[in-house]
């Protein structure tokens, strides 16, 4: 289906036919391939790190392309529409370059151009075992000894672990609650981050996401990032950015999956007609058409807020929220569309409806982005 965009200039008009042709070249024709062996496409990223689309919305001064992110969220869907895996690495990699870019001190900035290029791939150790939701709550813990931090503890859910050549720490320096949180930027060669045995996944199955173990794990106290106790100040900065980026990713899944389905509605013949020219199918495409240009129209307009300057965070939530829920029923009602052949691995909409479901859980539940914008709605 032919996407009408609007575009702030011709060089997003640009770097989007770039992002296409690379996705159509470099992601389209692995995909099935790497899922099916569970293999992690890190050349992937790096090409597209040498092309410029790992460093989008950052500054050029730090090896960015300095572009809105109303753009950059365009090219994640597109990738996204080819390879969900790849899009969900590159959202990953962007979230995990922030905290450098946004509180990172000159020293630290240095790292930079590999980040936003490709050479060094990111991970973003938040989530706990205990404490997904609830962030403020985690344990693992930092404390200083001499001119290091000793890191004990341990993440969760952590996509890249075990693959990431740095990892962004939030860690407890201090005492209980939000305040006593930091961050920590370390290098995945550092003595005591142990990766576990990656999670056996029901979609994504090219995307490694496994706990790691921080087994007094020396990190050097110059790789502070933002200062102690700004820890949960730069990972909720991130998140709200994160949110727009799986929002982008689930607008790109359901356009592929609806592409899908209606191709085959048009060629499979029943009762001498296309099955797309059933009320009952026909009626149900429409819908699902609809409610993907709301979801992409939603998640554009939370950009743009943020480009703007002004505040996102609801927006962003709304957008997560419904962006996500429309993937798992478009990709869902894909594999009815195709009957017994949307249940087999010949076809991809079986994979789609799969990869979906993660989408409604990370960067947020929706059930906690329904908190998000319930709670905005009762303070007025």
């Amino acid at each position: 289906m032919t996407i009408d965009r609007l575009l702030p200039t011709d060089e997003a008009h640009d770097l989007l036919d770039l992002a296409t042709d690379l996705a159509d070249r470099e992601l389209a024709p692995r995909a099935a391939d790497f899922e099916a062996r569970a293999e992690f496409p890190r050349e992937v990223l790096r090409t597209l790190g040498r092309a410029g689309l790992l460093g989008l919305p950052y500054a050029e001064e730090h090896g960015g392309a300095a572009q809105p992110y109303e753009v950059y969220l365009q090219v994640l869907e597109i990738l996204a529409s080819r390879w969900l895996a790849v899009a969900e690495a590159v959202s990953v990699h962007t979230l995990s370059c922030h905290p450098v870019a946004q509180f990172g001190s000159d020293a630290q900035r240095e790292l930079l151009p590999d980040m936003l290029g490709g050479e060094l791939l990111g991970a973003y150790c938040l989530s706990e075992p205990q404490g997904g939701s609830d962030a403020a709550a985690l344990t693992t813990r930092a404390a200083r000894d001499g001119d290091s931090y000793v890191v004990t503890g341990t993440k969760s859910w952590i996509t890249h672990a075990g693959t990431a050549d740095f990892y962004n720490i939030f860690c407890r320096t201090g005492g209980p609650g939000p305040k006593g949180i930091s961050c920590l930027l370390a290098d995945r060669g550092t003595p005591g981050i142990l990766p576990q045995a990656a999670e056996r996944t029901m979609g994504l199955h090219a995307s490694p996401v496994a706990q790691i173990a921080f087994d007094d794990a020396r990190v050097p106290a110059d790789r502070l990032v933002g200062g102690e106790g700004m820890g949960f100040t730069i990972a909720m900065s991130a998140l709200d950015s994160g949110r727009l980026g799986i929002a982008a990713c689930a607008v790109g899944l359901t356009q592929a999956a609806l592409d899908y389905a209606v191709g085959y509605a048009r060629e499979r013949q029943q009762f001498g007609r296309p099955i797309v020219d059933f009320q009952g199918l026909g009626f149900n495409l429409a819908d699902h058409a609809t409610q993907l240009s709301a979801a992409r129209a939603l998640t554009l307009a939370a950009a743009r807020l943020r480009d703007a300057g002004r505040p996102y965070s609801i927006e962003a939530a709304k957008a997560k929220l419904f962006a996500t829920d429309v993937a798992m029923r478009v990709t869902t009602d894909a594999v009815q569309v195709l009957g017994g052949a949307g249940y087999v691995t010949d076809h991809p909409v079986e994979r789609y409806m799969r990869e979906a479901k993660v989408l409604q859980i990370v960067e947020g539940t929706n059930q906690i982005q329904r908190l998000v914008i319930s709670r905005a709605l009762a303070k007025g």
